[in-house]
């Protein structure tokens, strides 16, 4: 965990919520650890994609409805808009830039398009609250100033429900939220008419009242002294809760509507959504930065059905179990011009390339002679390299080279005009 360290002007108290100053990071100190739960650095993908959002300071208005507005119909119309930050999601990886937005105290709706109002229907008569702040594509809050707004309005009639006082502090549950497929799991909250811990504790005398988060997971608690994210592990397998509440510096609750909230989340490993990936690092780094940069080419998510990129070298045992008639019409002696995977050989002499089909002028012209009785310290190794047959390359042994998969193909290559047989033979094929 960070120590969060930015000097704080007290703002006189109005009729609106303000909120906290930005936290930076600092100095590391201590991280939690409680029972089985456990803080951790930020998985390493997550934390190289935060670098390129950084520079963005998202300012987000709530456009309707107004400050204190009675409405005459259940069904709201919710306009938003948003600066300095584009807000998207990617089709593939289903992932971007967005807004959470929360009505009273539920959990947040992501929004990813403020073009059109978003619609709330059936909502009770009586006072309401909205919150909305930016938010990066792994859910984790922007924090500066104008990331955060909030508005109270009412249906058909005003009531006491729902109303943040303005003159105090005010908690924004975030994360974790849903479902998850991997560890670490992020916390975060946002935090308004809070200053920073640090500033509220350098004069004990002052009008700066302290502050401390309380968490408790599975019925394990801790305390938070900074405004930051953190991942934790330690989760259960199944169902967990999480409350997190805004507590005084006797350990009260600030007694302030939505500052004691409480989620169920569920943690089942080995998830395959974008979120897991990312935790994991599955994902490459260019296929990561579809969902923060909204310009890049569409690129498709490997499946778990899709081939590996590298094969597996079949062993000889497998190749000779395979039919001849199977074997044989794959095996290319002489690669074609064409062969994207057909590696470029250089002269030793000269380091100048050679056309695909070698002829190696320099060796031994006469053709081994193959038979059962020969020495097998004699046999010259063949080397059967990118084959079909074995999809690397294999040092076959004599009794390999009697095999009658091996005897098959050695006549098409003793007879190609192209190739002069030295004491090593190089069968490539096309891999096509």
């Amino acid at each position: 965990m960070f120590v969060l360290v930015l000097s704080w002007t007290l703002i006189s108290c109005s009729d609106r919520l303000v909120a906290s100053p930005s936290p930076t990071f600092s100095l590391p100190t201590e991280p939690i650890t409680v029972g089985k739960l456990a803080e951790v650095p930020i998985p390493p993908l997550i934390q190289e994609l935060r670098r390129s959002l950084d520079q963005y300071q998202p300012q987000v208005k709530i456009l309707s409805p107004q400050p204190e507005q009675i409405l005459e119909d259940t069904t709201v119309s919710i306009k938003l808009s948003i600066q300095d930050l584009t807000i998207f999601q990617n089709p593939d990886l289903e992932m971007g830039p967005h807004l959470h937005l929360i009505l009273d105290n539920e959990p947040y709706q992501a929004v990813y398009n403020v073009d059109k109002p978003i619609i709330l229907n059936n909502l009770t008569p009586g006072t309401h609250s909205l919150r909305v702040f930016a938010s990066r594509p792994w859910h984790e809050s922007f924090k500066n100033d104008g990331a955060f707004a909030q508005t109270t309005f009412h249906v058909l009639t005003k009531t006491e429900d729902n109303r943040p006082n303005p003159k105090l502090p005010l908690l924004t549950y975030s994360r974790p939220k849903g479902s998850y497929g991997a560890e670490p799991i992020l916390l975060d909250f946002y935090l308004t008419n809070a200053p920073l811990h640090v500033i509220a504790q350098e004069n004990p005398k002052d009008a700066i009242a302290d502050w401390r988060i309380r968490v408790t997971i599975n019925g394990e608690s801790f305390i938070l002294d900074s405004w930051q994210p953190i991942y934790l592990t330690g989760f259960d397998k199944g169902k967990n809760w999480i409350k997190l509440e805004f507590i005084d510096e006797q350990g009260n609750l600030v007694a302030n509507v939505f500052n004691n909230t409480v989620r169920v989340i569920d943690y089942n490993p080995n998830g395959q959504d974008t979120l897991s990936k990312l935790v994991r690092g599955d994902l490459s780094l260019e296929t990561a930065k579809n969902i923060i940069n909204p310009d890049l080419p569409v690129e498709s998510v490997p499946t778990e059905s899709e081939p590996s990129k590298s094969s597996e070298i079949e062993s000889s045992d497998a190749i000779e179990n395979k039919k001849e008639s199977d074997q044989i019409p794959s095996i290319t002696p002489i690669p074609q011009k064409s062969a994207p995977l057909t590696p470029e050989i250089l002269n030793p002499q000269t380091d100048i390339p050679l056309s695909p089909n070698p002829v190696f002028d320099n060796q031994p012209k006469s053709e081994p002679i193959l038979s059962p009785q020969t020495n097998s310290s004699s046999i010259p190794e063949i080397s059967v390299e990118n084959s079909a047959l074995t999809k690397g390359k294999t040092t076959l042994s004599e009794s390999e080279i009697t095999s009658p998969v091996v005897a098959s193909i050695m006549p098409e290559i003793k007879d190609s005009p192209s190739i002069k047989i030295p004491s090593q033979l190089e069968v490539t094929s096309n891999n096509t």
